[in-house]
């Protein structure tokens, strides 16, 4: 057992600590956003300043004027809300299947499903040309979500499965007796009382699609096809990068993941926290 003045020294500590965490990631983001709202001269201005002394918008009236901004802002919000509803839908009922049921080769096929998690997505996307080049869904925003289902199904499978094993089958059984079907248990039972672990699966599968560049930039060659991080990528001319430009546009970009976050914060803490406590 610790003194009180031993759990007050450790209460502090903790607290330096987190304070220096949150500084180390605040000050990239402060000076991006000091960036985006300072004119190309003062860019590299020494010493540098977090707070500059002629703030301007221009470099957000810029990026959100140029070159289709705007149809690529709606090209990644499609693909990413599609993908994350199609991978909830379709990991949670694998998920379902690989914790509730049996049947002959479970788990050979479920350890064969996590090596997904094991393998770089960069080193699969020749393969991932070459099927989708002869499925036609090259230049395509369904050959992107269908790409990115696919790569988000291990994960997203394995992290609900530990949250439905957990259900007690006790409430599985009460149902059936009630004359209630497989269905009505995946419906009525098991999806409303995991509700943290799907909103943890839709945050993770947000971020990825909405982020993901190299199958991005690989796939699509149609310009009004592409999607917003392609996009922000080519801000970067050959001789000059106009950085306020691209941390402006990087800034915007950020909105529908802070949305993303805000709506699911409570249920995303609430499911770290249940995985804490199952681990």
């Amino acid at each position: 057992m610790l003194s009180r003045k031993e759990e007050r020294i450790l209460r502090i500590i903790t607290y330096i600590v987190l304070i220096c965490g949150v500084v180390v990631v605040a000050i990239p983001f402060l000076y991006m956003i000091s960036t985006s709202i300072k004119s190309q001269t003062y860019t590299f201005e020494y010493p540098p300043r977090l707070i500059p002394k002629n703030p301007t918008l221009e470099n957000y009236v810029e990026a959100l004027g140029k070159d289709r901004f705007g149809l690529y802002f709606l090209n990644s919000l499609f693909v990413a809300t599609i993908t994350t509803i199609s991978t909830i839908v379709v990991s949670s009922l694998m998920a379902y299947a690989f914790s509730r049921t049996s049947f002959p080769g479970k788990e050979i096929f479920f350890y064969t499903l996590l090596t997904g998690m094991m393998i770089p997505s960069t080193m699969l996307i020749i393969p991932q040309f070459i099927i989708a080049k002869n499925l036609h869904l090259l230049n395509s925003l369904w050959g992107l979500i269908i790409i990115y289902v696919t790569m988000s199904l291990s994960m997203q499978t394995f992290l609900l499965r530990g949250f439905f094993e957990v259900i007690p089958r006790e409430l599985e059984e009460a149902v059936l007796i009630d004359g209630g079907t497989q269905w009505t248990i995946f419906f009525k039972i098991i999806l409303p009382l995991t509700r943290p672990g799907l909103a943890v699966v839709a945050i993770f599968t947000f971020l990825y699609s909405w982020d993901e560049f190299p199958w991005a930039h690989v796939a699509i060659r149609n310009i009004s096809r592409r999607t917003l991080p392609v996009a922000i990528a080519l801000f970067q001319n050959q001789y000059l990068t106009k950085w306020g430009l691209v941390f402006a546009a990087s800034i915007v970009a950020l909105i529908p993941v802070i949305g993303v976050f805000v709506i699911f914060q409570k249920y995303f803490i609430r499911g770290l926290m249940s995985g804490a406590i199952k681990g």
